[in-house]
């Protein structure tokens, strides 16, 4: 019993003594920090409200590719068609490398027409752009043979087929119109073309 009591209290003590240790060494580490930090004063609140930067706009960059797609396929009032175009009394075009009987097979009707615009009646540059839009939105859509109404020119100042003869020269700087006929009389005959465009992933042709 008494040798049991010495060993509960020389347990005690050793507690005791590992604590008072433990404590010294944390009190040693709180100086020495003090020590090396040195004095320190609170931050002083100074009283502003963070704001917010404003976000920059975001960049219509699709829409600049667009704009830049358009002016590359751009068509111009002042193009020499003579220098390029194997061309017919009719006023058919067929592109070079393609043989005689494209523009014969157009004006039999072997292609269906699958879509068709109406410039009759639009000024001049109200004509360039939508013919160029209504071309660019064929492609797109895979069409391979299309209308193009201009109109016979009898409403024009001296009667002069203006709008005809510059679709002529609109359609032929385009390297999708692979070749194009005067309509037959069903489908507005002197008064509009009947264009074959090229089929969709086809190697684009130098105009």
């Amino acid at each position: 019993m008494r040798s049991a009591l010495a060993r509960a209290a020389r347990e005690a003590a050793e507690n005791e003594a590992r604590r008072r240790e433990a404590e010294h060494k944390a009190q040693r580490e709180r100086e020495l920090f003090s020590r090396t930090v040195g004095a320190v004063l609170p931050i002083r609140d100074p009283g502003i409200m963070p704001l917010e930067r404003p976000r920059p706009e975001p960049e219509p960059v699709q829409r600049w590719l667009d704009e830049q797609r358009v002016l590359l396929e751009s068509i111009s009032d002042e193009f020499d068609v003579e220098s390029l175009l194997e061309t017919d009394e009719a006023l058919s075009f067929r592109r070079p490398g393609l043989g005689p009987e494209v523009a014969r097979r157009l004006r039999r009707g072997d292609w269906v027409i699958q879509a068709q615009i109406d410039l009759h009646g639009l000024r001049r540059d109200e004509a360039r752009e939508a013919l160029g839009a209504f071309l660019r939105e064929s492609v797109k859509q895979g069409r391979r043979c299309v209308r193009v109404v201009h109109g016979k020119g009898n409403g024009s100042p001296g009667r002069e087929p203006v709008l005809k003869a510059k679709v002529r020269t609109w359609l032929v700087q385009k390297n999708e119109v692979l070749a194009f006929v005067q309509a037959r009389a069903s489908e507005g005959g002197a008064g509009a073309l009947v264009v074959l465009l090229a089929p969709p992933g086809a190697p684009r042709r130098a105009a």
